[in-house]
């Protein structure tokens, strides 16, 4: 067992968005000293291995009588080969559809039945299955999870019935979506090697191919204890949530995880360039810079730049009326209605920095391009202000700290560390490396990083509407 101090945690796959995204509540206007007081007294995550190799993840909050009960597997859309792209988003359908002891349907009933809400999602770094339940009712739900976990299985004509709710999900959030489908491509053209370049929900083409067999191989080769951990968080004691997974999960045989052969994305020898042509109102731009992404806390090169560009992301996209937003959207010769920054940070794959935005009429997507790369360009020769710097800084505590409101998040949290390779006291460690990032730093990497060689640019281009298109309605069984 393994217990350590957590103050402030932090989702290491959603990192970037709280940078990226406006705080709308009100903060100090300067950074706190890095030694100023904790908000609260630190809650002890506890951390413990099962003799299987899974790993189980506690963090008591006691203000309310319920907790959260995840279940992490780390294999996600990464994992997949070519041919099967999307078997593992098809995989997270299929785990309700049935075990041994229970009928297609009957585990998200019995979770209802219990008071509880429960869901899936699937990633490029990992699945998780979710279930927010009255504590008293952790039992349950454990042993619902670990049975499915350990024993799923289906009728394939139960695979492919629900393989169809996938596909429509396929048309109806990316093929009937013209930036989702810019996105996709953009994806697609910026990785070669990565096997980020797949899209997570999977080519329709595979989807149209895919058998049973594929799902349940997938079953059998990543879902093993030693590549799964049980996260817990709420209103619970962590003895008592051992005690229990040993009683579920612990009982699941061992199995070695199998190897992961590495896919290293190959230097980019020049700028890539797409148009897409699709219904829209709209043209849109989206730039995908080559970046370092952090692969640990320590100081290096790479880590050090991976942080400074996260906080270079928030100087031009991290609050109202930010760089990019008073640059770029107002005044009466705007030339955007709307545009963003976002760095990646954290994955098990390369990472980017992007850049994107709506041209305002009468404004072209090149020249939009030209005056997104000129804000980076700008700081480059330039710099940010030290009352930028420490603006951004701060928004960053503040919304780590407003995160503890959720048990969900708090849990969420905890397991994406997990699943990526990373501590579990990633955000106070993350914030002390964050409040060392400088302004010189910044211009440093605004300046190293944003280069032709580096650049995927995709450019939406508006075509008229089809009349005769019907839309579409959400498919039965649509889980998130």
């Amino acid at each position: 067992m393994k217990r350590f101090p957590v103050t402030l945690a932090c989702a290491a796959a959603l990192l970037a968005a709280s940078l990226a995204v406006a705080q709308t509540t009100p903060v100090p206007a300067a950074l706190p000293p890095s030694n100023a007081a904790a908000p609260s007294a630190p809650i002890a995550v506890s951390e413990f291995k099962l003799a299987n190799g899974m790993t189980v993840i506690v963090k008591p909050d006691r203000r309310a009588p319920t907790a959260v009960h995840m279940l992490w597997v780390r294999v996600g859309s990464m994992d997949e080969v070519d041919g099967t792209t999307g078997v593992a988003h098809v995989l997270e359908h299929m785990m309700f559809k049935g075990t041994k002891q229970l009928k297609p349907g009957e585990f998200s009933r019995r979770v209802a039945a219990l008071g509880g809400r429960e869901n899936a999602f699937t990633g490029r770094d990992y699945t998780g299955y979710f279930q927010q339940i009255p504590s008293d009712r952790l039992e349950e739900v454990m042993t619902l999870e670990a049975d499915r976990f350990a024993n799923n299985q289906w009728p394939d004509d139960e695979f492919r019935r629900e393989l169809e709710v996938v596909k429509e999900e396929r048309r109806l959030r990316t093929e009937d979506n013209p930036r989702a489908m810019l996105f996709e491509n953009l994806n697609a053209t910026t990785f070669i090697a990565s096997p980020y370049r797949r899209p997570v929900v999977g080519w329709m083409s595979d989807l149209d191919a895919m058998t049973p067999d594929d799902a349940r191989a997938f079953f059998r080769r990543w879902y093993t204890p030693a590549n799964a951990a049980v996260v817990v968080a709420g209103d619970v004691d962590p003895a008592q949530v051992l005690a229990l997974a040993e009683k579920t999960y612990g009982k699941i045989p061992a199995r070695a995880v199998p190897p992961r052969k590495p896919q290293q994305e190959p230097a980019q020898q020049g700028p890539r360039r797409i148009d897409y042509k699709a219904p829209a109102e709209q043209a849109y731009v989206a730039l995908n810079f080559k970046v370092p992404q952090l692969t640990s806390l320590e100081p290096g090169s790479d880590n050090d730049d991976a942080l400074a560009l996260t906080v270079l992301a928030a100087v031009l996209d991290g609050y109202s009326g930010a760089r990019l937003d008073r640059a770029l959207t107002q005044g009466p010769d705007r030339l955007a209605d709307s545009a963003g920054a976002g760095n990646g940070l954290i994955g098990r794959g390369p990472q980017t920095f992007s850049l994107s935005g709506v041209p305002a009429p009468g404004k072209t997507a090149q020249q939009l391009e030209a005056a997104l790369r000129e804000q980076v360009g700008r700081i480059a020769r330039e710099g940010i202000s030290e009352a930028e710097l420490n603006r951004v800084k701060t928004q960053w505590v503040a919304s780590e700290v407003y995160k503890l409101d959720s048990v969900m998040n708090q849990a969420r949290e905890l397991g994406s560390a997990w699943a990526l390779g990373l501590p579990l006291d990633l955000g106070p460690r993350l914030i002390q490396r964050l409040r060392q990032v400088s302004a010189a730093q910044v211009q440093a990497v605004a300046a190293k990083y944003f280069g032709d060689e580096q650049l995927t640019v995709a450019v939406l281009l508006p075509q008229p509407p089809d009349p005769n298109r019907k839309p579409r309605k959400p498919p039965a069984g649509l889980r998130h």
